[in-house]
């Protein structure tokens, strides 16, 4: 962990950027132009996984995914909380749970977490107030610096949720600063016109993964190279 880190520097999305992301459904066909290297990814070993969507999306955003990962041979979840409203608090505490559930339930194996955005932010939470439930995490375009604060969607999530962006920046940073022990991999495109990319690097955990990957954030939850890194991330070194 990083106690002594200062909170990193990012930014917001310019307007251009948030405007390309009427682009997304390039990445969606990407999964199509990317299909024989996909097929050819390595086969899974049935652990199980678990998908968490973004801020204001529901359980089919990630289902495309989720059939993906399936056909490896990988046993997944769903989160099961419908429409992702922002309650981190509250969802880390349920999502917490139901891995704890599923880890008793299955024979003591832990979870791996992949989150979409904020659902990434809860996987995140999860994997360091639940550790022992949690194998690994992987994020996709996830706000990790400054939760909301350095997202195209700020201001809007600060009303809805009463909070003081400055204020919750710092709380954010000094949860971070606890450290996650988990394997974690963070993946990022600079074309992200929804969160700031540098506030997807995580610069908190020395063993943390950040791959860059060529997306605009809404498909890189869609996007063939991101499915593949994925695969090649699942098929990695087991964790300690």
């Amino acid at each position: 962990m990083n106690e002594a880190l200062e909170i990193p520097a990012a930014r917001r999305p310019n307007r251009l950027a948030t405007l390309l992301e009427l682009r997304a459904p390039l990445d969606w066909a990407t999964v199509l132009l990317r299909a024989p290297h996909l097929l050819r990814a390595p086969r899974g070993d049935g652990r199980p996984v678990m998908l968490l969507p973004g801020y204001g999306t529901n359980e089919s955003s990630m289902r495309p995914l989720g059939r993906y990962l399936k056909f490896l041979g990988y046993d997944v979840y769903e989160w099961g909380l419908g429409r992702n409203l922002g309650k981190v608090d509250s969802y880390t505490q349920q999502i917490g749970a139901r891995t704890k559930e599923l880890h008793d339930e299955l024979d003591g194996t832990p979870l791996t977490l992949i989150g979409w955005s904020l659902g990434g932010v809860i996987a995140r939470e999860t994997a360091r107030l639940f550790a022992p439930y949690v194998r690994e995490v992987i994020t996709l375009g996830t706000p990790i610096v400054g939760g909301p604060k350095y997202t195209a969607a700020a201001e809007r999530f600060a009303e809805a949720s009463n909070i003081d962006l400055d204020k919750f920046e710092v709380e954010v940073h000094a949860r971070n600063s606890e450290g996650i022990s988990q394997p974690i991999t963070s993946i990022y495109s600079r074309l992200d016109g929804v969160v700031g990319w540098r506030a997807s690097v995580d610069v908190y955990n020395e063993h943390a993964r950040n791959i860059e990957v060529y997306s605009s954030h809404f498909g890189i939850g869609a996007n063939g190279r991101v499915w593949r890194i994925i695969a090649d991330t699942l098929k990695g070194p087991a964790p300690a």
